[in-house]
């Protein structure tokens, strides 16, 4: 029985290349928001001062460890779909919905931004659903549900530091 000859670099995962790219595209977008809000999340962990300071300081920590681990995970998911995941400040600059902060922001200026900034991820990543169903793409889609959770609920308990 002769034994058929595949080729390594083709990527035959029942996804064909145009929704992979499409995807990867999206999850591009989802990549430079994750890290714009990691880099802004450890920047105010930083730089964060006032009465609220050490309660502030942990849970930045908490925050910007968590994204940091997501990070890895979204490129990877790039890279399986078969596409190089972008990864320098001016491809995250231009694919990012999330803007820089200048300065130094008052803790609870900071803890705005923050909420911002997790809502504006959790945006780009739902828009990736549509493509994702379409193409039957199980792994982004659980990949994208729970960051989402991650996001949503990340948001609600900064928001919650500004009510009352």
């Amino acid at each position: 029985m002769a034994t058929r000859k595949t080729n390594p670099t083709k990527i035959d995962i029942g996804i064909s290349e145009k929704d992979r790219a499409k995807i990867a595209e999206g999850l591009s977008g989802f990549l430079a928001d994750s890290y714009t809000l990691y880099l802004m999340t450890h920047n105010f962990h930083w730089n964060v001062t006032g009465p609220m300071f050490t309660s502030l300081h942990t849970m930045f920590m908490t925050q910007y460890t968590e994204l940091w681990g997501a990070l890895d995970e979204i490129a990877e998911r790039i890279r399986a779909l078969g596409y190089p995941a972008p990864g320098t400040y001016s491809q995250f600059a231009k694919l990012a919905s999330i803007k820089e902060v200048t300065g130094v922001p008052a803790a609870l200026d900071m803890v705005a931004h923050l909420v911002t900034a997790h809502e504006a991820t959790a945006r780009t990543g739902r828009n990736i659903f549509p493509l994702v169903d379409k193409a039957n793409d199980q792994p982004t889609a659980d990949l994208l549900t729970r960051r989402l959770e991650v996001h949503e609920k990340t948001a609600w308990m900064l928001r919650s530091l500004l009510e009352g």
